[in-house]
């Protein structure tokens, strides 16, 4: 019986990382039209009794404003150009600050998040968070940096109902994430905390300091193209 179950276990284990590997080779090359976020708010829309409602158009990085992806490294991960996944020295820095804090901040890299987003659901359970850190080493080992943010712009979450850059810039902005303006990509950028609460197409006071917070940073980092 134990031998049939260690058997068993050995195989579920073997596909697993097989499988998980395949994947993300996969989507090295493949564009990831569906993400498990799209499907679980579809079904939370169908348990509300909603209309299900599922915006989401993949586009090459190549045709989105040079000015994303900075306005995102600026808000999320200032240094993800350098890091290898893990950003251990935020990491310290938000562990003391939220000692302070009533309410805790994370320290997630857009590698993580782009872990979390393609291959997992949101939570914050150890196994989740252990699922994300396996991921985030494949993504890192198997992609180059333009490929992660060319996943990451194309599969976050934008609005309700919404994902991606291109999906936002037509319902918000009625144009293509190519034409979108630096203010309009840090505002993108300034929702990106919880984008089906802050609307980027009405933002409050408080998204509009924002915004000009990651206008303000966007200037201090060293600039890089990633739509070549």
């Amino acid at each position: 019986m134990m031998r049939n179950v260690w058997r068993w276990t050995k195989r579920i284990i073997l596909f697993f990382f097989i499988s998980t590997f395949l994947a993300v080779i996969l989507y090295r090359f493949v564009p990831v039209y569906v993400t498990p976020l799209m499907v679980i708010r579809s079904v939370e829309q169908i348990a509300d009794g909603e209309k299900v409602v599922c915006h989401h158009r993949w586009v090459p990085i190549e045709k989105m404003s040079r000015h994303m992806p900075m306005a995102v490294i600026a808000s999320e991960d200032n240094r993800f150009m350098t890091h290898h996944g893990f950003d251990f020295e935020e990491l310290k820095k938000v562990i003391e600050e939220n000692k302070h804090r009533k309410r805790p901040r994370g320290a997630s890299t857009i590698t993580q998040q782009t872990a979390k987003n393609v291959f997992l659901w949101p939570g914050h359970s150890y196994i989740r968070k252990g699922l994300e850190a396996y991921f985030t080493v494949l993504i890192e080992l198997f992609w180059s940096k333009e490929r992660i943010m060319e996943v990451y712009l194309n599969s976050i979450e934008t609005g309700r109902g919404i994902y991606g850059v291109e999906s936002v810039a037509q319902l918000h902005f009625h144009k293509t994430a190519a034409g979108l303006t630096q203010s309009q990509c840090a505002l993108i950028a300034a929702t990106l905390p919880n984008p089906r609460r802050f609307n980027s197409a009405a933002p409050s006071a408080y998204m509009q300091k924002r915004r000009g917070q990651i206008v303000s940073l966007m200037g201090k980092i060293a600039p890089v193209d990633f739509t070549k």
